[in-house]
C-alpha cells in the first residue's frame, strides 16, 4: 500500500511535468514549422492538455481496466469544469470574447450527448469506439477549418503571445517534445500500476478511483494552464484548454480505450450519476460563456458554484463507498 502510494505520488509529479514540457515542445515545433498560432492554440494545445487523460486510459486498457480508463474520461471532464474553472474564476473571472470558442461550446454539448447515446446500453463495443475517433479526426478538421477562417480571433493573439514567451530554438524543442512524449508514457504507467494496486487494497471499484484520484491527476496541467493564462488576462486560453481538453475526453480518449479493450457492463450508475453531472456541468458552462444576459463570462459567484458542485459530486462518491 505504501510503496502503490509513494508510485502514485512519483507518477502524478512525473505526469503533470512532461505534460507540460510535451505541449511546450509541441507547440514551439509546430510554431518553426510555420503552423499558425490559432491553430496551435486549438489543435496542439488542446491535444496536449488531453495527452495525460490519453496515455493513462490506453495504459489502463492496455492492462484490462477499461472502467478505469472510462472514469478518466468522465471524471476529468467533471474536474475540468468544476475544480479548474471554479477555481480559475474565483482568482481572476474569466471574459469570453473568442467567436471560435463560442461555436466550440455548443459542439461540447452534442459531443456530451453522443456519448451519453453510446453508453445508454451499458457497454461500448469495438465500433462504438470507432464512431468516437471518427468524430474525433472530424474535430481536428473542423478546427483546421476555424483556425484558417477565424483570423483576428482573440484566441490567435493570447496564444500567440503565449508562443513568444515559451520560444525556443527548434532542436530544444524537439528534444522537449521527445522527452516529453516519452515520460508521459513512463508515468502513466506508474500511476495506473499505483491506482489499481490501491483500487484493490481498499476494495474500491476501477471506475471510483478513475473518477476521482486518476481524473484529478491527469487534470493537474489543465488547472496549472488555465490559472496562469486567467492570472495574465488570457482568458480565453483558460477556458479553451478545458473546452478542448473535453471534447478530446470524449472522443479521443473513450475512443482509444475502447478500441483497445471494449468496455461490458457498465453500471448504471455510470449514465445516471456520472454523465448525468458531467452534462449538467457542461450546461451550466454553456450558459455562463455564452452570455444570454450580458458579455460571456463566469464570475467569482458563478466558479464557486462550479466548485461547490464538484465537492458534492466527490462527497457522494465517498459516501457510496463507505456505505
Amino acid at each position: 500500500m505504501i510503496t502503490a502510494s509513494l508510485a502514485l505520488l512519483l507518477g502524478f509529479a512525473l505526469l503533470v511535468w512532461s505534460a507540460d514540457k510535451f505541449v511546450d515542445g509541441a507547440a514551439a515545433s509546430a510554431g518553426h514549422f510555420g503552423m499558425p498560432p490559432l491553430l496551435i492554440g486549438m489543435i496542439i494545445v488542446g491535444f496536449g492538455t488531453s495527452a495525460p487523460e490519453m496515455v493513462v486510459s490506453a495504459m489502463a486498457s492496455i492492462d484490462g481496466k477499461p472502467d478505469l480508463a472510462l472514469g478518466n474520461a468522465l471524471g476529468s471532464n467533471i474536474v475540468n469544469i468544476g475544480l479548474i474553472l471554479g477555481i480559475t474564476a474565483i482568482i481572476a473571472p474569466i471574459a469570453v470574447q473568442s467567436n471560435i470558442i463560442r461555436k466550440e461550446l455548443p459542439l461540447l454539448i452534442l459531443i456530451g450527448i453522443l456519448a451519453g447515446i453510446l453508453l445508454w446500453d451499458g457497454e461500448l463495443t469495438r465500433v462504438e469506439a470507432i464512431v468516437l475517433l471518427i468524430g474525433f479526426f472530424g474535430l481536428i478538421g473542423w478546427s483546421i477549418y476555424s483556425a484558417l477562417k477565424g483570423k483576428g480571433d482573440a484566441l490567435e493573439a493570447e496564444t500567440e503571445s503565449e508562443l513568444k514567451e515559451h520560444a525556443m530554438p527548434l532542436k530544444n524543442a524537439m528534444m522537449w517534445l521527445l522527452i516529453g512524449l516519452v515520460l508521459l508514457v513512463v508515468s502513466s504507467r506508474i500511476l495506473v500500476w499505483g491506482a489499481v494496486t490501491i483500487a484493490q487494497s481498499l476494495g474500491v471499484s476501477d471506475l471510483i478511483i478513475g473518477l476521482t484520484i486518476v481524473a484529478l491527476g491527469t487534470s493537474l496541467p489543465e488547472l496549472a494552464a488555465s490559472v496562469a493564462a486567467a492570472r495574465k488576462g488570457e482568458h480565453d486560453i483558460a477556458i479553451g484548454n478545458v473546452v478542448g481538453s473535453n471534447m478530446f475526453n470524449i472522443l479521443a480518449v473513450i475512443g482509444i480505450a475502447g478500441v483497445i479493450s471494449p468496455i461490458s457492463g457498465i453500471g448504471v450508475e455510470v449514465f445516471a450519476r456520472d454523465w448525468t453531472v458531467m452534462m449538467g456541468l457542461t450546461v451550466a458552462l454553456v450558459v455562463m460563456c455564452m452570455g444570454f444576459r450580458g458579455p460571456g463570462r463566469i464570475n467569482r459567484f458563478e466558479g464557486l458554484l462550479l466548485l461547490i458542485a464538484i465537492v458534492a459530486y466527490n462527497l457522494f462518491l465517498f459516501s457510496t463507498v463507505a456505505g
